[in-house]
């Protein structure tokens, strides 16, 4: 018996239906990015994994999808490696390179490699699938599409005003209530140095951003285990839990961490961003998190995440200023900011909310009924006329029973069909039906084109 085909764990088909809807969402957010003067690039699925490697973190590093060398890939291995058991030692000698794990890092290596064609400051968007082997749940999957813009060559704090008009805009025209958390990775950096734990900053960043996963006293048990005192884990608590309104947070990080260098420059930043935000017509509500890290590590300013106010998804787009990504590949001093759009989990939360609109179905909006030979000669004229108007329209391909041809109309949810039989042929009145209705009309073709464009 054959086996049955699947697909890997964490991976999806999509349907036309769902099709349509994603690319409803492709298409919202691609028109918003190319109205603020951003422009498409691509880049490759598989990158060297000597370019992925180190830019996420130890997690991140572990969870990136290795690919086998072509032949024989065991032949760099010698009994010692595999007597160590280091996995990921001997992963790297059978594996030069990867898929990519997002699309900052394959950007700032496009960046670098061509420096010499790109006028500064460069602003992009790229719409692509990235792959991560984590383990999938709801709103989490191994291959899924991110929506990306970045500025990159500008140190100016207006990038990320920016960059929240455009996830404001973007959200707006989706229909999507949202909160935009934003904090800043001086601030985090200041915190450290409050602490009297500032060479811990990557061990706390990675511990508290699971704050929302896993809760404080978790957060806090990983922090022992990483070699944190008591007093740093006391220290930390108040400053984590900071309540209230921007402007009283702002107060109390000004009296617990102004006095350290990165943290005052980080809390002036906010102040500048918030002090630029105010005097625009953003919708979505703007929070200060100072636990928000994100836990990547090429942050160096802003951070950025959003959530969705009325599904509980995680986030759904996220970003930050870095200021060092693109020195890692030799181009030194070239600041870059940006934020991503998850496209997946987006499409998961509209669908939650039943808030996408009917015309987001890819379908034709007319099918022709073919009643035979002579009359789909016909008709082929027919449906190159209404193609010329851009309607999208199809001849059904075999003269098979008209209960038929109406029920696959329905199934496919075309909205009108068009009964082009010999008395239509003769006098040029044709036969139009709307299938929610089930209202017939007599119209000329000209009328039929207007009244679908107008319906």
């Amino acid at each position: 018996m054959a086996q049955k085909p699947s697909i890997p764990k964490g991976t999806r088909d999509f349907s036309p239906m769902e099709m349509g809807r994603r690319n409803y969402i492709f298409d919202t957010i691609k028109s918003i990015f190319q109205k603020y003067g951003y422009q498409p690039i691509e880049t490759p699925a598989m990158e060297n994994l000597s370019t992925l490697m180190g830019k996420y973190g130890e997690e991140g590093d572990r969870l990136l999808f290795k690919i086998l060398n072509s032949g024989d890939y065991l032949k760099k291995l010698d009994e010692n490696d595999l007597s160590e058991g280091n996995s990921q030692k001997s992963a790297i000698k059978i594996s030069e390179k990867g898929l990519r794990y997002d699309l900052t890092v394959p950007f700032a290596r496009y960046v670098v490699q061509h420096r010499n064609d790109i006028v500064f400051p460069f602003k992009r968007y790229q719409i692509q699938p990235v792959w991560r082997a984590d383990r999938p749940q709801k709103g989490r999957y191994r291959e899924f599409f991110q929506c990306d813009i970045d500025v990159i060559g500008s140190n100016s704090l207006l990038n990320e005003t920016e960059l929240i008009r455009v996830i404001d805009e973007i959200f707006k025209n989706l229909g999507i209530d949202i909160t935009i958390k934003l904090n800043n990775r001086k601030i985090l950096s200041g915190i450290a140095t409050i602490i009297d734990e500032p060479e811990r900053l990557t061990d706390i960043t990675t511990a508290i951003d699971k704050l929302d996963k896993i809760g404080i006293e978790k957060v806090y048990d990983e922090l022992r285990a990483k070699g944190l005192s008591e007093d740093a884990i006391n220290n930390l608590e108040p400053i984590i839990n900071l309540g209230g309104e921007n402007s009283k947070k702002l107060l109390c990080l000004k009296e617990l961490i102004g006095l350290s260098e990165d943290g005052s420059k980080g809390i002036l930043e906010m102040e500048t961003m918030l002090s630029h935000l105010e005097l625009l017509d953003i919708k979505a509500k703007i929070e200060i998190d100072q636990s928000l890290a994100r836990g990547l590590n090429y942050y160096t300013g802003a951070i950025i995440e959003v959530k969705a106010n009325d599904v509980n998804i995680g986030s759904i787009c996220g970003g930050g200023r870095y200021d060092n990504l693109t020195g890692i590949f030799g181009l030194q001093d070239v600041s870059g900011v940006g934020v991503s759009f998850g496209a997946d989990r987006i499409y998961d939360v509209l669908n939650e909310l039943n808030a996408f609109p009917e015309q987001s179905q890819t379908t034709s909006e007319l099918m022709i009924i073919n009643f035979g030979e002579k009359e789909s000669l016909h008709s082929l004229q027919v449906l190159e006329e209404i193609h010329k108007s851009g309607i999208k329209a199809e001849l059904y391909p075999e003269s098979a029973k008209v209960q038929k041809q109406m029920k696959y109309a329905n199934q496919k949810s075309i909205p009108f069909v068009l009964l082009v039989g010999e008395e239509e042929m003769k006098t040029g009145n044709y036969t139009l039906k709307d299938m929610k209705t089930g209202d017939q009309y007599k119209f000329k073709l000209s009328q039929i084109i207007n009244f679908i464009k107008e319906y």
